[in-house]
């Protein structure tokens, strides 16, 4: 599956240069093989499968914030990359003028902590990574850390490419079948960050018993499940603004959901 990925990519940079079109995605793909699954992701999107009495995460999302440490190693060993327009350190809030010469807590790519440093005057310089949570951003631009394409892109008004800093080399998670009793209901839950924007795992297992409990005789109920997904994170329109049944605001990103049954997994 890595190398799978790492072969679709080149070929994605191919066909957009020869077609001078950009873009790019994050990547999630399922795999079934002599009795295990395997889940590879690279991106913001998440797996998970919903058992009977259990949730088991099969994927991690990757952004700048959790490879903070990888990006500013990288920027460390090239500093080139960043072409004297970025600071690879990470500091708690934005560095003024005034900052220069004081004592600040920083982290650097080797740190999980926090440690004090003297800023100088290039510590001024926007971060390489910025912002936390779904704010945080890459070079300013992309708010994840691992993904197909993107080949092209460069961050605004610069020559300063973001690819060499976006992976496409996902991590791969297995679950072994012959370890667990797979009941009717169990499922694997594919989906883009929209969903999870706004639904945690457990709040999305919940749904998902309740749905395939109440639908047994519908044969079409994994695809139906999917549908109340997507529309349970997209919400109702209120006004100029989808709002959820809470009234906290609906998610305004991609949403997209695969439902895929595990019982009946080695039949054609």
């Amino acid at each position: 599956l890595q190398t799978c990925l790492n072969q679709q990519d080149e070929v994605i940079g191919q066909e957009m240069e020869a077609t001078n079109q950009r873009g790019g995605c994050t990547a999630l793909a399922a795999l079934y093989f002599q009795g295990k699954l395997y889940v590879a992701n690279a991106g913001d999107s998440r797996a998970i499968l919903v058992l009977k009495d259990d949730v088991v995460p099969m994927s991690c999302e990757f952004t700048p914030e959790t490879e903070r440490q990888r990006i500013q190693h990288l920027a460390f060993l090239f500093p080139k990359l960043l072409d004297g327009e970025f600071t690879r350190f990470e500091f708690p809030r934005r560095l003024k003028g005034d900052d220069v010469g004081q004592k600040v807590l920083y982290r650097d790519y080797f740190m999980e902590g926090w440690g004090y440093k003297t800023v100088e005057k290039a510590d001024l310089k926007y971060p390489l990574v910025h912002g936390h949570g779904k704010q945080a951003r890459l070079l300013g631009t992309l708010a994840v850390s691992r993904g197909l394409g993107d080949h092209q892109l460069k961050v605004i008004d610069t020559n300063i490419e973001v690819k060499p800093f976006l992976s496409c080399i996902p991590k791969v998670n297995v679950f072994d079948f012959a370890l667990h009793d797979i009941k009717e209901d169990d499922v694997l839950i594919m989906a883009t960050d929209g969903l999870w924007d706004v639904l945690c795992n457990k709040e999305v297992a919940q749904m998902v018993r309740s749905f395939l409990a109440e639908n047994r005789t519908d044969p079409h109920r994994f695809s139906e499940l999917a549908k109340c997904l997507v529309c349970r994170a997209r919400g109702t329109k209120r006004g100029h603004q989808w709002m959820l049944d809470d009234s906290h605001e609906a998610s305004y990103d991609d949403i997209s959901v695969f439902v895929i049954p595990l019982h009946n997994r080695d039949k054609d």
